[in-house]
């Protein structure tokens, strides 16, 4: 078995798990059309890669078999036992939240390859599905049964996540009418909007098990880091991929204009990176846009620049025990930056 095929297997399990539990946590009850459109995208599909990641760090911390853990009962170094299930599922409710709003502000079609919430149904359930979604993860982070102190600083990790991916969503818009992005301020805006989740499920689980500050600092800096390096695969992800495969238009990033650590480095080589398509560009036309921009070394620098912060990633996890979850905590960071879509 490849690394590739072992990651997508404990993938796979684990989204089972966590796809059981938002069955259980989040039914479709009064009032049935907004608890629908709450579950639309998570019925949609999704890896659930944020909460497998939180699995994983779980066990590791514990040392527990996989394929015996019971998460809604795992027992914690600390003493007692945590339900880290409930946490996982806190952590892809909130990423569902940010997608349905994602979707309403850039007007988009398509996610997942099914309509967006706002299509499917209209904006204000959408708006309200999104709300939902977001109160309804710290129902879930409240519900461990972790002691009090454990629970109170997982949800403050949760909530500072939250503002911070608000922050990062409004760098985002801001940059699109400014003439002028740097590449750090593009990667301080990609930290916010897209890796602080994967920092918090990294981290959370260490929190509410009682590992050391020095634990949960360093998970929460892999999580940053490949964080990250998803989101750099992800824009990579937009040029290089087909609309099916996508479930949204190909070159989506660069018909709206926005700005990406491509696109700042093409910027950079004089390429007219604005004139590269116009408003309803043909797929033969962004493929001659991404040719363009091949030829500046620009994809070549991005799929670089996610293959050094996930190895950097990697060396944050050796404060972990040296079991199988934490080597599959380094193969999912390769994971993230070698995958399709």
């Amino acid at each position: 078995m490849t690394t590739a095929d072992r990651v997508e297997a404990a993938i796979a399990d684990r989204r089972a798990v966590v796809n059981d539990a938002i069955d259980e946590e989040l039914p479709v009850e009064r009032p049935e059309r907004l608890y629908s459109a709450s579950r639309y995208l998570l019925d949609a599909g999704g890896k659930r890669l944020r909460p497998t990641i939180l699995l994983l760090t779980a066990e590791a911390i514990a040392g527990v078999d996989p394929l015996s853990a019971d998460y809604r009962s795992f027992p914690s170094p600390a003493g007692g036992t945590v339900d880290v299930l409930s946490a996982a599922v806190a952590i892809e409710v909130i990423q569902s939240f940010t997608l349905i709003h994602d979707d309403i502000m850039d007007d988009d079609d398509l996610r997942r390859g099914v309509p967006a919430v706002h299509r499917e149904y209209d904006l204000e359930t959408a708006i309200l599905a999104g709300d939902t979604l977001y109160s309804k993860a710290f129902e879930y982070m409240l519900d461990t049964g972790a002691p009090a102190e454990y629970s109170v600083r997982a949800l403050g990790e949760l909530a500072t996540t939250c503002t911070e991916i608000c922050e990062g969503q409004a760098l985002d818009v801001d940059f699109e009418d400014r003439e002028t992005v740097t590449s750090e301020e593009y990667l301080e805006m990609v930290e916010f909007k897209t890796a602080v989740l994967y920092a918090a499920a990294a981290s959370i689980p260490a929190i509410l098990l009682g590992c050391a500050d020095e634990t949960v600092d360093a998970l929460h800096a892999y999580g940053l880091d490949v964080g990250r390096a998803f989101q750099i695969q992800d824009d990579l992800l937009d040029l290089t991929v087909s609309s099916d495969a996508l479930g949204k238009r190909r070159g989506s990033d660069l018909v709206e204009g926005k700005r990406t650590i491509i696109t700042l480095h093409a910027r950079g080589q004089g390429v007219d990176v604005d004139g590269l398509v116009g408003e309803d560009p043909t797929d033969g036309e962004i493929q001659a846009a991404v040719e363009r921009l091949e030829a500046a070394g620009s994809l070549e620098y991005a799929r670089d620049l996610a293959a050094d912060l996930v190895a950097n990633g990697k060396r944050r996890v050796a404060v972990l025990p040296d079991n199988e979850s934490r080597a599959l905590l380094e193969d999912v960071a390769d994971f993230l930056v070698e995958r399709g879509y």
